[in-house]
């Protein structure tokens, strides 16, 4: 079954038919690539079961399996595909799992001493006794300590940790969050700790800079309390540490502390599925050629795997650890540099060990066809609109609320008024709370955690606001306590009205008139910037006011009939109920979107 078919040759059966993957639906061109068949015997064999098909056209799973077997395979029901078209992993048997390392991620206020203390952590590294070690820096990195391993992940910071559960990859299981005791509690410090507990992570706190004379622990454990982060000297059950990573004090103690929380969470894994995990870091090397480091969360990657991420696809050529050591294989939990990918992967994408190059192929092609067509439709957040809705299927228990204000001062009102409104069928939860302009970040808490923003007398930032459009993030502006708090007890009671938003698509100059027999006039018009799509909504401006409102009703390049026409282009427009176009009008073509 390994070489392709001559174009007259009949299917065959085997006696130990080779097993391929197959998702719920796939084109007759993919599966002719996954079983490595010319396409003409495909449709051939198709023709035969009463089916007519082009080499171009969908089959559904259960079609697709008898042809597979008329052809000596057996066809399996590739596993659930998600947002980006592939599948995230479950352990499916338990019986299979084993402990794993845990993955810590070190979050913190600028200048707190994060990069000092992953300096002095990699200095307490046993695996890596002798000096200057670390050769090179792949975004991770393993310590041993007492026989067990721990993996950290070297992030910039909680934007970059919340990106990537914005992209689907949940990869941390513990925080850490770096204060310094000569500084205190930061706005970026908060803002870690707010990104840390809307992932449900874990948090230990290290209170870093112990040495210096100004150094303050206890107000930093009065403000940890403010925050409703009760440490265990306090009779809580965050773990807190102190720390000097500059003299490297404390540093067994935290991890020794990140040990003993590992085994409390009793982390484990499938050490013996195939591969997969998420991509940390990617980049283009001049001599390499692509390299992505992934983190193995299930599955033993090995050299001479076929693998796929995002929209790449490769075989395992090489793969390096932190210390540019050569790899035969990276179990679960572990960091990994990888080599033999055509192309360079998007940090987040879902990295999968499959069974062929083929599938492999197949999969990547099938995933970009289908996000050419938009069969892909990412996972939009909440808005305020829809909420009634999903409250009522049961798909959402709790509302999570990014809250931005003018002042400091309005937080703790509008916030208890906002918790006082949940049900039992739904809990509102405001999950980040600080004065402020919205931005990327806030953002991107609200893609991760699947919440909306409220800015009450604020603004957003140019960046957020684009990358808000972009995902459909429903940010609300209030400047009245009243009017916010209404709103979201409406939307909770399903009486919320919908918002529109208008966004212009183009515009248009008409240049011209022309009569056209039986049907009045049309306009000879030139797109000035933007598009016209027959069948948008228009306005007529003339001299600055609008005239007249309906939609495109034929749109025309010479003689033939298009449903689009781009800037810098001439076409012939009619607008539906209107025959008054007069030369110099606008056409404003526009759309309207809740939320």
């Amino acid at each position: 079954m390994s070489q392709k078919r001559d174009p007259g040759s009949e299917p065959v059966a085997e006696s130990e038919p080779h097993r391929i993957e197959i998702p719920h639906s796939i084109t007759v061109k993919q599966l002719s690539d996954i079983m490595e068949v010319n396409p003409i015997e495909v449709i051939k064999q198709l023709m035969r079961g009463g089916v007519m098909a082009n080499i171009n056209q969908t089959i559904d799973f259960d079609t697709a399996s008898i042809i597979a077997s008329d052809f000596g395979f057996e066809a399996g029901l590739l596993a659930k595909e998600t947002r980006g078209g592939y599948q995230r992993f479950g352990e499916e048997d338990t019986s299979l799992q084993r402990p794993r390392p845990s993955v810590v991620t070190i979050m913190g206020h600028v200048d707190h001493g994060k990069t000092s203390l992953l300096d002095a952590i990699r200095q307490t590294n046993v695996i890596a006794t002798e000096a200057g070690s670390i050769t090179q820096h792949i975004g991770a990195y393993q310590v041993e300590v007492n026989g067990q391993r721990i993996t950290f992940l070297d992030t910039p910071g909680h934007e970059a940790f919340t990106a990537m559960r914005a992209r689907g990859a949940q990869v941390t299981d513990i925080a850490v969050i770096v204060i310094a005791a000569d500084d205190g509690m930061m706005p970026q410090t908060i803002e870690a700790i707010d990104h840390a507990r809307a992932a449900d992570v874990p948090i230990l706190v290290a209170i870093n800079k112990i040495d210096k004379p100004e150094a303050n622990p206890e107000r930093v454990k009065r403000q940890l309390a403010e925050k409703g982060i009760l440490i265990e000297e306090w009779g809580g059950d965050t773990i807190c540490v102190s720390i000097s990573a500059k003299k490297r004090q404390g540093i067994e103690e935290l991890l020794e502390n990140l040990l003993t929380l590992a085994e409390v969470m009793e982390l484990k894994a499938n050490p013996r599925r195939r591969a997969i995990g998420a991509i940390i870091e990617a980049k283009l090397d001049k001599t390499k050629g692509p390299l992505a480091t992934a983190l193995i969360q299930a599955g033993t990657l090995k050299i001479g795997d076929s693998i796929l991420a995002g929209d790449t696809w490769g075989r395992v050529k090489a793969m390096f650890n932190e210390r540019a050591k050569h790899l035969r294989k990276a179990e679960p939990a572990t960091p990994v540099e990888i080599m033999g990918l055509n192309g360079v992967p998007q940090v987040g994408d879902t990295i999968m060990a499959v069974a062929s190059d083929r599938e492999a192929r197949s999969l990547v092609q099938k995933h970009h066809e289908e996000k050419q067509r938009g069969a892909i439709i990412p996972q939009r957040a909440l808005t305020l609109d829809e909420l009634f809705t999903q409250i009522q299927a049961g798909q959402i228990r709790e509302l999570n609320i990014i809250l931005k204000t003018d002042v400091q001062g309005t937080i703790e009102p509008i916030k208890g008024s906002l918790e006082r409104l949940g049900t039992e069928k739904l809990r509102v939860k405001v999950i980040h709370s600080t004065s402020g302009t919205i931005t990327e970040s806030d953002v991107m808490l609200a893609i991760a955690s699947k919440g909306i923003i409220i800015g009450f007398n604020t603004t957003t930032e140019p960046g957020a606001k684009r990358l808000a459009e972009a995902e459909g993030v429903d940010i609300r502006y209030y400047s009245v306590i009243y009017n916010l708090i209404d709103d979201i007890d409406m939307a909770l009671k399903g009486m919320l009205q919908p918002t529109y938003t208008t966004v212009v698509e183009g515009h248009g100059e008409v240049r011209a008139i022309f009569s056209i027999s039986k049907k009045g006039k049309a306009a000879g018009v030139y797109v000035t910037d933007g598009k016209l799509t027959r069948g948008a909504q228009a306005r007529i401006m003339r001299d600055g006011d609008s005239v007249f409102e309906s939609t495109i009703s034929s749109l025309k390049r010479f003689t033939e009939d298009v449903t689009e026409v781009l800037t810098g282009f001439e076409c012939g427009v009619g607008i539906e109920g209107y025959k008054d176009l007069q030369i110099g009008d606008i056409i404003e073509a526009y759309r309207k979107h809740r939320g």
